[in-house]
């Protein structure tokens, strides 16, 4: 049985591992992520999504808002270093690394104040 939250307890951030990640199917993925943030938890995806399974996320997202009882999300992402990740023949080609760190929260809970491409600052309120 899970344990109930006491919302003054402060915020919980879930960090799930690419290695979680790449034993879920898309699905799988999108109602994880959604699970946890309609809790009122931050989650932080340590390689991000696949552009498919990002515009997914917020489709289903859009279907689930109800004005009462969950009001969306807030999802930042930013990309590793690809010098380091992709080969020589991966750079020539253009293809680009989905390794990303994405952080995604209830959009009553978190806002963006600072992204670039090393730096995601955010503030999270109780509610």
């Amino acid at each position: 049985m899970a344990e109930v939250k006491d919302p003054d307890d402060g915020v919980q951030i879930d960090l799930i591992s690419g290695e979680r990640m790449a034993g879920l199917a898309s699905m799988e993925k999108i109602r994880m992520i959604l699970d946890g943030v309609r809790d009122g938890n931050i989650v932080i995806l340590e390689e991000g999504l696949s552009p498919d399974e990002e515009s997914r996320l917020i489709e289903v997202t859009m279907t689930e808002i109800s004005p009462d009882e969950f009001n969306g999300i807030e999802i930042e992402t930013y990309p590793k270093s690809e010098a380091a990740d992709a080969s020589i023949l991966d750079r020539l080609m253009g293809k680009q690394s989905t390794q990303k760190l994405t952080v995604i929260g209830p959009a009553n809970q978190i806002e963006t104040l600072h992204k670039d491409e090393t730096l995601i600052s955010a503030l999270v309120s109780r509610k």
